[in-house]
């Protein structure tokens, strides 16, 4: 029988929660997952994703709603939502993408005091049996390694949008 081990999970599932916004550009828990920053937005690996090369976009303002987005903000949020669908085809090759905001705790958001865009590429047959019968992802990729992967890639497309 294999052993999979995720300790980031655990850490996150059984952990304390930090007072203050864990997303702010800023936090120390956020800023070693940062790969790319815009003028008013920047991009993040998902900390706890659900499967390798989970993004996250989001304004550098702390922000819940999206009625509360700026002009420039909805702007580079698509601008770099591009520049990541391009950056994760080129290193990852993924056969899909689930794009989405969970705004507010009953549509699932886990963080709801700040706006974000989750980036989070498919494969076929990447749900397997650990997900449904024991409530476990496997993620074959270190997050900091996918990091290092990606970061390059987003500095070739920047200038492109």
């Amino acid at each position: 029988m294999d052993t999979i081990f995720a300790p980031w999970r655990m850490e996150y599932i059984k952990g304390e929660k930090p007072e203050g916004c864990v997303l702010c550009k800023g936090a120390v828990r956020c800023d070693s997952y940062v790969i790319e920053e815009g003028k008013s937005c920047f991009v993040m690996m998902n900390k706890y994703p659900y499967v390798s090369g989970h993004l996250m976009i989001l304004p550098l303002r702390h922000i819940a709603k999206i009625e509360d987005l700026t002009g420039e903000e909805r702007g580079e949020i698509f601008s770099l939502l591009e520049i990541t669908v391009k950056v994760l085809k080129e290193a990852m090759n993924p056969d899909g993408f689930n794009i989405g905001m969970n705004i507010g705790k009953a549509a699932g958001a886990g963080i709801e005091e700040h706006i974000h865009v989750h980036v989070i590429p498919r494969w076929e047959g990447d749900t397997n049996f650990m997900s449904v019968v024991n409530d476990v992802r496997v993620i074959p990729e270190d997050i900091q390694v996918t990091a290092n992967k990606l970061a390059p890639l987003f500095k070739k497309y920047h200038g492109e949008v």
